[in-house]
């Protein structure tokens, strides 16, 4: 999804947005919650705040973190987050099955499924 799409979904603009992504400001609990809405992870505002306080027990994979800067490029187009995606997994998937440190059978990592 793109920054645009989001704001449209979201109701958030775009310029804030964008300024999240790179990390120039910290988003209000509301802000935070009408993203959430919609990226689809939340229903309703009320489910904001047990959502978010979710967050920090939740265990942020390295090629989640890796996607999340591909994504914060603006002069990446989808095709070039997804290709790069791919050679990150090839190479990491190749490096920790080479030092015995094997993940899970089945996953890349990476949080959309790809």
């Amino acid at each position: 999804m793109s920054q645009r799409q989001l704001a449209i979904q979201s109701g958030v603009d775009h310029s804030t947005i964008s300024r999240l992504i790179k990390g120039d400001r910290m988003p209000s609990l509301g802000t935070a919650t009408k993203l959430a809405r919609g990226l689809r992870e939340i229903h309703d505002e009320s489910d904001g705040p047990a959502y978010f306080s979710s967050l920090n027990s939740r265990t942020v994979l390295p090629t989640t973190r890796v996607e999340y800067a591909l994504r914060g490029d603006d002069s990446l187009t989808e095709a070039d987050v997804r290709e790069l995606m791919q050679a990150y997994i090839t190479v990491r998937t190749r490096r920790i099955r080479s030092s015995g440190n094997g993940a899970p059978n089945g996953t890349n990592g990476y949080s959309n499924g790809r």
